[in-house]
């Protein structure tokens, strides 16, 4: 389910309850693992195919639902985006397959984890590419198990 408010208190979006939606939700929570990069590792469900030396498919299942997204890496070896060529995007007639990608940026080191604080994500229209959300990291904190 996806809720999306104002400050908490005006809904903006309210999605939930088809499997459209749960595929959309699980791209979106595999996309935004790169702020906790070890949601991402073998151990927590992942497996990865290596696709060439800058990018590899990275695919999650949770329950009936399974996603794969392909993840590009730049220079460093750090995640640069994640795509995927079939998301539910909502319009008037109804929901439509489109390709998506999220793109983070500017890593620095948060509490010892390395992580993007800038991103954005968008639709990929014939007529290009359409972002609809960025973001910035302003505070964030981590707790680690003991």
């Amino acid at each position: 389910m996806l809720h999306a408010s104002f400050l908490g208190l005006v809904t903006l979006a309210k999605v939930g309850g088809t499997p459209e939606a749960a595929n959309g939700e699980l791209m979106r929570f595999f996309a935004e693992a790169a702020w906790y990069p070890t949601a991402l590792l073998p151990s927590q469900g992942v497996k990865w195919e290596e696709v060439d030396g800058s990018s590899a498919k990275a695919t999650l299942s949770d329950g009936q639902v399974k996603v794969t997204l392909l993840i590009q890496f730049n220079g460093k070896g750090l995640m640069e985006s994640a795509r995927c060529e079939s998301r539910g995007r909502a319009t008037a007639s109804g929901v439509i397959p489109t390709p998506w990608e999220g793109r983070v940026s500017h890593y620095e080191q948060v509490n010892g984890v390395c992580i993007p604080l800038e991103a954005e994500a968008a639709w990929i229209l014939p007529q290009g590419r359409k972002p609809y959300w960025r973001g910035r990291i302003t505070e964030l904190s981590y707790e680690f198990a003991k």
